[in-house]
């Protein structure tokens, strides 16, 4: 299996990009935001899955290793495909996904594109188990390091989901949402997006 592609960005797409690796083309399946920290004609490492099916072969990148293994959980969840899979990482982070797993957040789960009750119940059911807080309280996924941050509660989760549908990219929301600190009790979701947004106009 091909572990990770280093070469040139000669093309990107609304859902691939076209990385010259040696004289060699190869089309990659990447996140929005993956996407969005690409440019043509600079060269990228991307971390690489090949799903193999009977009428194709195709390649998905990912520019940070917490991506590439939150990629391959998701794709363990029953009824949860690759494609699927790159929508839900393209709208939310890893660390937020995670609380929202752990909280059993059903509501911030349906928001994810391609994910409805059923499913988010499936992930919460599959997932719970792999997904765990460590002795000294931080959230852990186990066995791949992604560790999460100070990301309060579901509040975070569900206001990076309504940013992310306004078009702001998940680098230009965790970016912001890390400069916030802890939230006081009166916080909730209308309130972190208003804060979100007014920080995002700054920019």
């Amino acid at each position: 299996m091909i572990g990770f592609l280093r070469g040139k960005v000669e093309y990107i797409a609304m859902d691939y990009c076209l990385l010259d690796v040696g004289g060699v083309g190869y089309r990659v399946f990447v996140s929005g935001n993956t996407r969005s920290q690409l440019k043509n004609g600079q060269e990228a490492m991307l971390y690489t899955y090949l799903s193999v099916r009977e009428d194709a072969m195709l390649l998905y990148g990912f520019l940070s290793q917490a991506e590439y293994e939150l990629f391959q959980l998701l794709i363990t969840v029953s009824g949860i495909g690759p494609k699927v899979a790159m929508g839900i990482i393209g709208a939310i982070t890893p660390e937020a996904l995670s609380q929202a797993v752990q909280n059993k957040n059903v509501k911030a789960l349906t928001a994810l594109p391609g994910i409805g009750k059923k499913s988010a119940e499936r992930m919460i059911l599959e997932l719970k188990d792999k997904l765990h807080f460590s002795d000294d309280g931080e959230f852990a996924e186990t066995g791949t390091g992604i560790v999460a941050g100070e990301i309060g509660d579901d509040i975070y989760s569900e206001a990076m989901a309504a940013l992310m549908a306004l078009g702001y990219s998940q680098g230009e929301v965790s970016e912001v949402f890390s400069s916030f600190g802890s939230l006081d009790q009166e916080a909730d979701v209308q309130r972190v997006i208003k804060m979100a947004l007014r920080e995002l106009s700054r920019r």
